[in-house]
C-alpha cells in the first residue's frame, strides 16, 4: 500500500457532494455490484480493467475513487490504473465499511 492514495469515505462523500467529474469506480463483479452498490458508480470488475479502462475512463487526469468489498480488489485496481497513466486514482476501500446509501440493481 504505500505510496497508494487513500481516501476514507467521509471525505469520499464530501467530495463528490462539492466536486464534479469525479469517477466511483466499482471493481467487484457484476453479481456483486447487483446486490449493492454506491448510487453513481460504475462497474468495471478488476480482471477486465486491463481491457476496457482507456475505452471507459479516457480522461487519465479525472479524479477517481475505487471500492470493491473490503479493500483488497480495489488496491489492485489503484495500482494498475496507476501503471496505465492514471494520475489522481484513490482507494476507497470496501463497501462493507461505507456507512451511506447504497442502491441495489
Amino acid at each position: 500500500m504505500f505510496g497508494m492514495k487513500m481516501i476514507r469515505p467521509a471525505d469520499a462523500k464530501a467530495r463528490m457532494a462539492a466536486e464534479t467529474g469525479i469517477v466511483l469506480l466499482d471493481v467487484r463483479s457484476a453479481e456483486e455490484y447487483a446486490s449493492g452498490h454506491i448510487p453513481g458508480s460504475v462497474l468495471m470488475p478488476l480482471d477486465t480493467i486491463g481491457a476496457v479502462a482507456a475505452t471507459r475512463l479516457p480522461d487519465k487526469d479525472a479524479t477517481i475513487f475505487v471500492y470493491c468489498r473490503s479493500g483488497m480488489r480495489s488496491g489492485e485496481a489503484v495500482k494498475a490504473l496507476g501503471k496505465m497513466g492514471y494520475k489522481d486514482v484513490y482507494n476507497l476501500g470496501g463497501i462493507m465499511s461505507w456507512p451511506y446509501e447504497v442502491v441495489q440493481g
